[in-house]
Parts: structure tokens; sequence; C-alpha cells
């Protein structure tokens, strides 16, 4: 019998009595690991060795995962805060005294509600009396990995590794026996066959490749899997959201993150006084404060629409502070976009039938859970034209859902400030069967159209994207897409929906 040189090696390496490691047979016989793993997985085909294989896995610590055992997880240090001001606080103070910025801050919100610890609402957060950082199952795990201890609890693995915490490594094990059959041939003698394992300049220089043997290649051998870098599935989504939009005939807006409270909300005949506008509902700039410039005609009739109504309102009747419009803060929603360009001031006078769109970054001040975020994607879409209704808008939201394979929309009567009539959209979750709130919408009111200048109808509607994703895809949780509990299989292997 005739073998490849590597090939006899590892046979004549093998052991009939005991399974050797692949890595002292490389040792034993001279080669490299990968070269005994190919010559190994040829010879068990041939049915001469046997290869049994096993994989173990194991977890160290990241600089993170250290860092948060030597100090402690922001979630149970938010927590002492909390239970030693007396187990209710505002929540900014915890923040403060905790000591507690940047990332760590939506690390501790996103796992304290989630571990029992307390609840955060309306700019409070409670601790629970009977909670127990000490016992935090997190933490125990990350000093008994510090220790070298193996730990058998792989949800909480799964958790601290989806936190970044924790390495998890797996490693191959394989080793080699002789069967009968390669002790016969052994036995009756093997052969080191003169073959040629790559294709070499010289080879081809010389025309000797044509009187060689070449030796055969399993392509079925296992590889390591390598993850090139790809565009995250969300933005992929919006760029798919975009070209649907396109191809129903909107263009696209484009507009500031940060803005004028005039143009987020009081554009849009939302009060002063109205609880989204406090500081508990928005991200307000410290530097700069206000915004330079403001169309003075249209400013005066803003403020005429909150105080006084247009035609038949009677508006708020409430105090409107030109200043308090002037203030800077991230975007709430990106209707302030819609604002803009009604009022001319974007790309000129409008002029009926109009569509435009944008699919941009919104940011609240919300309490973060399985379907809210501090900042998300909002599709903002309007449509200017004459005698709108709501059967218009629910035909576009029946068209645009369409192309997502999305078919089972229910709508629902709502309020808001600056539409009537008004209504939520709802879509069936795939996975639960659960009615999932996706978007909201209506026509714009007087109060808000007339000082802009605008006098026919136009309908409007901010909608989610994430939500979208969560009825395309599957996912519960939509920091399954965001954040650091992301879950990185995913992102590497979900497709858009075309």
């Amino acid at each position: 019998m005739k073998l490849p040189a590597a090939q006899v090696a590892v046979l004549e390496a093998a052991s009939a009595n005991d399974a050797q490691p692949m890595d002292h047979l490389a040792e034993t016989a001279d080669l490299e690991p990968a070269t005994v793993a190919g010559a190994a997985f040829a010879l068990e085909e041939e049915g001469l060795v046997g290869v049994t294989e096993r994989v173990e896995t194991s977890a160290t610590l990241t600089d993170e995962g250290r860092q948060y055992l030597e100090n402690g997880l922001p979630e149970t240090e938010l927590f002492r805060v909390v239970r030693e001001a007396g187990t209710e606080t505002d929540l900014g103070s915890a923040i403060d005294a905790a000591d507690l910025d940047g990332p760590q801050v939506d690390i501790a919100l996103s796992n304290y509600a989630r571990k029992g610890y307390g609840s955060v609402e309306s700019g409070t957060i409670t601790a629970d009396p009977d909670a127990d950082p000490d016992d935090d199952p997190e933490r125990r795990v990350l000093a008994a990995l510090a220790d070298g201890e193996s730990i058998a609890d792989e949800a909480v693995l799964d958790r601290l590794g989806s936190r970044n915490l924790i390495n998890r490594h797996e490693d191959t094990y394989r080793e080699v026996w002789l069967t009968d059959d390669g002790i016969t041939a052994l036995m009756e003698g093997v052969e080191t066959a003169d073959t040629v394992g790559e294709v070499t300049p010289e080879l081809l220089t010389t025309g000797e490749w044509r009187d060689v043997e070449f030796a055969e290649y399993n392509v079925e051998a296992d590889a390591e899997q390598a993850h090139g870098g790809r565009i995250h599935v969300l933005r992929r989504t919006a760029e798919r959201v975009k070209d649907v939009l396109v191809g129903m005939g909107f263009e696209e807006m484009d507009g500031p993150h940060v803005d004028a409270d005039f143009w987020i909300n009081d554009c849009l005949f939302m009060p002063q006084d109205h609880p989204a506008r406090t500081h508990w509902g928005r991200f307000e700039m410290e530097q700069p404060t206000e915004i330079d410039d403001l169309p003075a005609d249209l400013v005066e009739r803003v403020r005429a629409a909150h105080r006084d109504g247009v035609d038949d309102g009677e508006g708020y009747h409430s105090p409107w502070d030109e200043s308090f419009a002037r203030k800077l803060a991230l975007r709430g929603h990106t209707t302030s976009l819609s604002a803009r360009y009604l009022s001319g001031l974007e790309v000129g006078e409008l002029e009926p039938p109009q569509r435009f769109f944008s699919v941009e970054k919104v940011y609240r001040n919300d309490t973060l859970d399985a379907t809210h975020l501090l900042e998300f994607f909002q599709i903002e879409g309007l449509v200017m034209a004459e005698n709108l209704s709501v059967r218009d808008l629910m035909g576009t939201f029946t068209e645009f859902y369409e192309q997502f394979g999305i078919t089972d929309l229910e709508f629902k009567p709502t309020y808001n400030p600056y539409t009537e009539p008004s209504f939520e959209l709802f879509g069936e979750h795939p996975v639960t069967g659960e009615i999932v709130e996706i978007g909201n919408s209506g026509l714009f009111r007087p109060e808000m159209l007339e000082p802009l200048g605008v006098d026919c109808d136009v309908m409007a509607w901010g909608l989610a994207l994430e939500r979208l994703l969560m009825l395309t895809h599957g996912f519960e949780d939509i920091r399954d897409v965001h954040g650091t509990l992301v879950d990185l299989d995913f992102l590497r292997n979900a497709e858009v929906v075309y």
C-alpha cells in the first residue's frame, strides 16, 4: 500500500492500544498539527484509523469583568445607594451617588429591574428591601471564574458573555487510534508515495507537474470559522425601508439631531407645560443652550395659535415663553423635520401634492426595557395633498408593511396634540402572538398647519424601525440588537426581509 508521506508518518505514530492526541502525534511525527489533522481524516476515510472528538468550553474574565468584580456591578452599586437613601430616591441623584457615567448608566438601568432590585419609573427609583446584592449570581460567577473554578450554570455564563464580562472559549480535542485494518496495513508494509501537496512555480515552469502524483484534498475537513464585518441588520433594514418609500414616490428629508424646542414641539402645537417637555422627558443641551435664529413672523404665528387658537379653536390660553422655545435639545421625534419642511425654510415653499420621509435617530428619556430604548430609529413620513382622509393613511400603511410580509395590521384611535384624527398601529408578534404597537399617525391639526402657511391636508406618521425588525425577525427583546445585551449570532446571521 502506498500512502502520502504525512499519512505514513501518522499511521506509524498511532497506537492500537491507546488513543493519541493529535498534538502528540504531530510532535512524534515532526509534522505541523494541521498536516496531522488532514492526514488523520484521510486515513479515517480509508478505515485505517479512528478519530474521536470532544469539545470543552471554558471562560475567562475580560478587563471589564475584572473591573466589576473589584468595584461591583453597576446595578448592585446603584441598588446599594438607593437602599442607603431609604429604598426610594430621585434617579438622577442615585446615579450621581453611585458614581456611574457613560455606558455604565445604561448597563445599570437595563439590569436593575431584571434582577429584581427594584423599579425605575417617572424619574424615581426604588429598592426592594429583600434583595441581596452580595448574592448576585453574576457576581458570584465572576468571583468563581477568577479563582479558577468551573461553572455549570450556562444561563449565567451566557448573560455574562452577552455583557462582555467574560470570554467564552471552545477547545476541540481530537484523538487518533489504529483500527484493525490499520494494524494489518502496517504488518503488510506501507510505502511512501511520491505525491505533491501543492502546485509550486517550479513545477509549472519546469513542466514537472505533468509527471507528479498530486495528493488528494479532503474538502470536508473542519476549518476555523471566520466572521467578517457586515452592516448591522438594523441599518440594512433602514436602507430597505428607504428603498420601499422611494418606490412609493417619497423624497427623503434631512435635518439636525439637536434642534430648538420650537421646531421639536411648539410648531407641533405641543403645549409648553406638557409633561413630555420637562427635563424628565427630554435631553436638554448644556452648551450651547439656545438656537440663534428663528423666523420672527413664524414665531408670532405659533405663539398666537398656542394662546388663542385658529379658526374655531380656542388654543391653550396658557403662557407661551419664546425663551423656552429657543432651548436646544436632542429631538424626541423626527416630526421636527416635517415642521421644518412644511414651513418652507428647508426646500422652499411646497405646493401639493408632496411626499416626504426620513429614517433617523430620535432620543427620549425613557426607562429601558424589552421594547424601549433611550435612542432609536423613527420612520417619519408625510403626505401633503387635498382632501386626504384616514382611509388614505391606512392604505399607505397597508402598502408599506406588505413589502415586509406584514399583513395583519390593527388600528386604534388615540390622542395626539398635533393630529386629529389620530390612531396607533399594531402588529402581531410572530413568536409570542402578542399585539405590538409599531407606530402613531394622524392628520395634522389646523393649529399646526395654519402657522406654517399650509392650506391643504397633511397626513403624517412616526413608525418604530426596531419594532418593524421585531415583527420580521421574531426577537422579543429590543436589546437583542442594541447595546451590551446584543445577540452576536443574530447580528452575524440575520437577513433583511425583501
